[in-house]
């Protein structure tokens, strides 16, 4: 008899245990399944911004200075381009110096690009620091500051060990940045990565001599601060540009892409609809762009993000009924489709869909995993406005 209670007992314990274990299965199996669709989801989200992995969370240093001015030139304070004539390319990267030489020569790891990238422009930049002396000149007011590829002779049938690119006179007195176009240079250096063994900077006088180095000094990256290292700034194409780019009318851009657009109804008739059109009531609203917002911090991006923080991606929603005006910014073919399902003509013809129909670019500043700062330019990332199609 004490072995049936027991044994009841124990089937009770168990009956009742069962819901449990079937709930802890079913919630596992539930927080996989949601584990694979937010993997699959990120993993979607980054080929859109043309990578495989996310680029490597780490204590990074300042974005140089020429970075973050050239992005608020291009972009709004949410990362839409003002105008999309305003970049060369969609890619800008900057390198510093790998060298850190006391010398003025420097190199520049272009690993990170990719070999189908079109190079357009590649520009060194270098920081002129004052005269450490305070001599007097009578005849040396400016220098002759040229840039040179130095050549692996070793791959070459000729002697010359270096290849001038560019050159110009400068004040002795001035401080501040310069720029050297070398697109030449880098150009072969991605032909050829091997190829790639540095630059040297010559200054000489207006006779052609040496100059006093005391006189004309460049900043370099192992004695001056971060914000004055030399730097090589590439501006690429990977690609990804859109094809209609060039039939876009400048008048298309958004005036101010952040602030969020009407919906498609006047704004007279928009007060008054508003209360016959509401989704409580099952009524759809009439077709209308509304916010979505895309926070890269709750994406986890934030560590290699610099800017926007986020940007509002917009999306279209709402009802294209029949008769479709103006206001609804149909095409031709929707109000066709719109005539054929209010007459009834065909069967299975559907409404209209409220699409976007004009999109806007946005552009992203981050860190790559070398360290180096890249701005990109992505296209149709914004919906601008919507209609019924």
């Amino acid at each position: 008899m004490l072995l049936f209670v027991i044994t009841f007992a124990t089937l009770v314990c168990t009956a009742a245990a069962r819901p449990s274990l079937n709930y802890l299965e079913n919630h596992f199996t539930a927080e996989n399944e949601s584990e694979e669709v937010r993997s699959a989801a990120i993993k979607r989200l980054l080929e859109v911004f043309g990578m495989e992995d996310p680029p490597l969370t780490r204590g990074h240093k300042q974005p140089p200075q020429y970075m973050l001015d050239l992005y608020n030139t291009v972009a709004d304070v949410d990362g839409v381009t003002k105008d999309p004539y305003l970049l060369e390319g969609n890619t800008v990267r900057s390198f510093f110096d790998k060298l850190r030489s006391e010398q003025v020569e420097f190199r520049f790891n272009l690993s990170t690009v990719a070999r189908t990238e079109k190079i357009l422009t590649a520009e060194l930049h270098l920081f002129k620091l004052r005269p450490q002396t305070s001599v007097t000149f009578n005849r040396h007011h400016f220098c002759q500051v040229s840039v040179y590829q130095l050549l692996d002779t070793s791959k070459t049938n000729s002697t010359q060990e270096k290849k001038l690119l560019s050159s110009r006179l400068l004040p002795i007195h001035s401080t501040g940045w310069e720029v050297f176009t070398i697109t030449q240079a880098v150009r072969s250096w991605m032909a050829d990565e091997g190829s790639n063994v540095g630059l040297q900077v010559v200054v000489r006088t207006l006779g052609g001599s040496q100059m006093d180095m005391k006189l004309v000094r460049f900043a370099s990256g192992r004695n001056h601060h971060q914000s004055k290292q030399p730097m090589l700034v590439l501006f690429t194409d990977d690609g990804r540009r859109s094809a209609t780019l060039e039939s876009k009318d400048l008048n298309d851009t958004p005036a101010s892409p952040s602030l969020p657009q009407l919906p498609m109804a006047s704004a007279a008739s928009r007060s008054a609809r508003s209360l016959d059109y509401s989704e409580e009531d099952g009524v759809s609203l009439p077709c209308q762009r509304l916010p979505l917002y895309v926070d890269f911090e709750e994406i986890g991006w934030s560590g290699w993000i610099v800017s926007p923080r986020g940007y509002n991606a917009y999306h279209c929603k709402g009802s294209c009924p029949f008769p479709l005006g103006q206001n609804m910014r149909p095409t031709n073919h929707a109000t066709v489709q719109s005539i054929i399902n209010a007459l009834k003509l065909t069967k299975g013809i559907e409404t209209p869909c409220c699409v976007p129909d004009k999109l806007f670019s946005i552009n992203l500043l981050y860190f790559d995993d070398d360290e180096n700062v890249v701005l990109k330019q992505y296209d149709d990332m914004v919906a601008g406005s919507c209609g019924c199609h």
